[in-house]
């Protein structure tokens, strides 16, 4: 047996693999370099093309671009009513951002645990935590995997409750059919560079609701409309009104331009994603010592991560010694994602260890894989190796 890098080895590779980069070839180049050759850097038509592109792509009536997925989230919280005194279930398998954004308009989190299988939110926890203070529900697509929405829809109908989806790992994605962004009241996609597309930063609202996306023009502009049919009085065409305290949440042209050119090559990047998956699960499905993804018959995932789980069992030590040595051997992986309620803020607002704990049990056990569309065959025989030999080791019975 060959020895690990973490004790002087030989690492598999020579040069660091990233768990996620972007795809950028000439033509995303050139469209940015067309942006800032015109007119308009900021709040011009590629902004719109890019929005109605998005609308398109996911079938939704209406999509509304911010600055980041963050940004997008408060605005659906914002468009949503929610505020002081609302109470919002959410996952705490996610980014700290699901769950700050209902904070920003000053309600309280609930976290309902996960299902052990997709990692998604749990249906029937969350509505055993649901109350006459309830006004919401942020389901998160957790690696790309779509939440049962059939179920959520169900919910939200029976107790009156706005339905946002947290799609940043899943535009692309599909439930019983249905593409990610035409289901929910109000979804989020995030194109982040690690996302399936990317806009550098950059975040979008899709909604079917006509008032929800008057809402969300607003919030991203200071609260500020020009709208001639929203204005209280008209005192000709340079004037305009503000209808609420918003921010300042756009997304440039620059950016909508990169992203428009990114959208033409995403359903080749997902189908690269789960070409790669699809290689992992072949070469990992004889390991004792890990349990592969599972995604469920009636979704299409869009694959934003892979998500392996350490089988304690069957190793002679910690996820974190088979994390350093997988980083030894420059393979980039990461842990998705440490349980919300688990970080020092949110301790401090009282929350405490042991309220979720499928969530808890699955965290402790992740490591995620390298997975992105510009990531050679060899690169991926390179993870698939590392894997093996670093598993192997560590195996029960097997240890030299």
């Amino acid at each position: 047996m060959k020895p690990l890098a973490i004790h002087g080895g030989k690492p598999v590779r020579d040069r660091y693999l990233p768990y996620g980069r972007q795809s950028i070839n000439e033509k995303d180049i050139e469209a940015v370099t067309n942006v800032l050759t015109s007119d308009f850097l900021t709040t011009g038509p590629a902004i719109d093309q890019f929005e109605q592109a998005i609308a398109n792509y996911v079938g939704a009536q209406y999509a509304v671009s911010f600055s980041n997925g963050t940004a997008a989230l408060h605005a659906a919280c914002f468009a949503a009513g929610i505020e002081e005194g609302d109470e919002v279930i959410t996952s705490p398998l996610t980014f700290v951002a699901s769950s700050n954004a209902a904070l920003y308009q000053g309600a309280k989190v609930k976290f309902a645990d996960v299902d052990l299988q997709t990692f998604n939110l749990d249906p029937q926890s969350v509505e055993k935590l649901i109350t006459d203070q309830t006004k919401a529900i942020i389901a998160v697509d957790f690696a790309g995997q779509p939440c049962n929405y059939e179920a959520f829809q169900k919910l939200a109908y029976e107790y009156d409750l706005t339905l946002i989806e947290d799609a940043a790992h899943a535009i692309g994605a599909s439930y019983k059919g249905r593409s990610v962004g035409s289901i929910s009241d109000l979804t989020m996609f995030s194109f982040h560079p690690v996302k399936q597309m990317t806009t550098g930063e950059g975040g979008v609202i899709t909604t079917n609701d006509a008032e929800l996306y008057r809402k969300l023009l607003r919030f991203r502009t200071h609260g500020v409309t020009r709208d001639r049919k929203q204005l209280l009085t008209d005192e000709g065409p340079w004037y305009y009104e503000m209808h609420e305290l918003g921010y300042n949440y756009r997304l440039t042209d620059m950016q909508a331009a990169l992203g428009l050119s990114q959208l033409k090559r995403l359903n080749q990047f997902i189908d690269r994603r789960q070409t790669i998956a699809e290689r992992y699960n072949k070469a990992f499905e004889s390991l004792s010592t890990v349990t592969l993804p599972f995604v469920s018959p009636n979704v299409k995932s869009s694959w934003h991560l892979y998500v392996i789980q350490l089988n304690e069992s069957q190793l002679t030590t910690d996820r974190k010694t088979i994390f350093e040595a997988l980083q030894k051997e420059n393979i980039g992986v990461n842990v998705h994602y440490i349980p919300v309620y688990w970080q020092p803020y949110y301790q401090q607002l009282g929350y405490r260890k042991g309220i979720c704990p499928n969530a808890e049990r699955l965290y402790q056990s992740f490591i995620t894989l390298p997975l992105f569309p510009s990531m050679t065959d060899d690169d991926v025989s390179d993870v698939i190796q590392a894997v093996e030999k670093v598993l192997k080791y560590y195996e029960v019975g097997d240890m030299t």
